[in-house]
């Protein structure tokens, strides 16, 4: 039998400073099923994410340049990428954190380091809330 599924797989933008990091969530997220496209820092990820669109967002909020937050914040009041959600993948596992990231728009919070299958789990629930990945 032969695979005729025509719907494009999801797009996820990586954002995060380190390279190692970067490429070993956007090769898993590849090999589960997705497309990646991967940001450095906060400039970086507007960029992208005005220009490709991209489905989900996993956002790492200490960056370069501008950090996650202010990242987020500029997606989120945005009328091209507000409706993109926002997964903060961060180490800042304090108290209060998780809170101040959905403050800045935040649609979920991972805590880094983090098993790339609980990541993908996370990507797949946050993508079915809002009815899988965007037309167009």
């Amino acid at each position: 039998m032969t695979n005729t599924s025509t719907t494009p797989k999801p797009l996820v933008l990586v954002v995060d400073d380190y390279q190692d990091a970067r490429e070993m969530y956007a090769e898993y997220l590849e090999f589960s099923g997705f497309r990646v496209a991967e940001a450095k820092n906060g400039q970086e990820a507007l960029d992208k994410a005005f220009e490709l669109r991209p489905d989900i967002i996993l956002m790492d909020l200490s960056l370069p340049i501008i950090d996650g937050w202010e990242a987020t914040r500029r997606l989120k009041n945005d009328d091209r990428t507000r409706t993109i959600p926002v997964v903060a993948l961060t180490g800042h596992a304090m108290t209060g954190q998780s809170d101040e990231a959905k403050g800045a728009g935040c649609d979920s919070f991972v805590t880094k380091p983090c098993l790339p299958d609980a990541l993908v789990d996370e990507v797949r629930r946050v993508l079915a809330t809002r009815g899988g990945p965007r037309a167009g």
